[in-house]
């Protein structure tokens, strides 16, 4: 997925109220961006930071500037931005470039299922149907370990339970955790940040429900799915 408008660089100042942030640009220019992320971005907004702004003109916006990248030492980069992935995600499911997902011949997105949810993606086909959750992986602790959540998410957790009852009539489900930044090469599920998401995703997945990691690659022209990665399963302390 290549962005629509050239991302520009800024530095940030702070992140605040969750959906905001205050940066500069390099022209000494100062603004406040939209910050498309409602977790703990453990490690990506540190004032100072080099991150990456998409300007647009549109007149029902009050923001000009929305935040997709934050650089990482080592000429590393994560996406910031959790709608990204599902764009991401969407894109290569429709080229039928992710490996495992790849037979099905209508990929719709945001379907109603469960509780009152919605599905990222259901797929159909000449088989049974499959109900497919992104899950954006951007929590690196130790190592080349990234983890998901980095906070408590009672929302994926109920996911969790959704896939599973749409395996117990008949359906496939799959869990998709997409790798977002490029310093990573494993990806685990934080089950000491949220037992219960960690319980429910292990419920999950012993009751059918398959898990795909996937790679990503990310540069400021844009994001790619890449390559399948190797899933670790709940881990404790990173």
């Amino acid at each position: 997925m290549r962005f629509a408008t050239p991302l520009i660089p800024a530095t940030l100042v702070r992140r605040y109220k969750r959906f905001l942030a205050d940066a500069v640009l390099d022209d000494g220019t100062e603004v406040t961006a939209h910050c498309p992320n409602p977790g703990a971005m453990t490690g990506q907004a540190a004032p100072g930071a080099r991150i990456w702004l998409e300007p647009n003109d549109d007149p029902k916006r009050k923001l000009k500037y929305g935040w997709r990248l934050a650089d990482l030492p080592g000429g590393h980069r994560v996406v910031v931005d959790t709608g990204l992935p599902n764009r991401v995600l969407g894109e290569a499911l429709r080229a039928r470039a992710v490996p495992g997902l790849d037979g099905y011949d209508t990929v719709r997105a945001e379907v109603g299922y469960g509780a009152n949810s919605r599905v990222d993606f259901l797929l159909t086909g000449p088989e049974r149907d499959i109900y497919v959750e992104v899950k954006a992986v951007t929590l690196r602790r130790t190592g080349d370990l990234a983890e998901f959540p980095d906070c408590v998410t009672l929302r994926g957790a109920r996911h969790m339970g959704e896939l599973a009852e749409m395996v117990r009539q008949g359906h496939r489900a799959v869990v998709l955790f997409a790798l977002q930044r490029t310093d990573c090469d494993r990806i685990g599920v934080a089950s000491d940040i949220d037992p219960g998401y960690g319980r429910a995703f292990d419920a999950a997945r012993a009751a059918g429900v398959e898990v795909i990691a996937l790679d990503s690659r990310i540069t400021v022209e844009g994001v790619w799915a890449q390559g399948a990665l190797p899933f670790t399963g709940t881990v404790t302390g990173g």
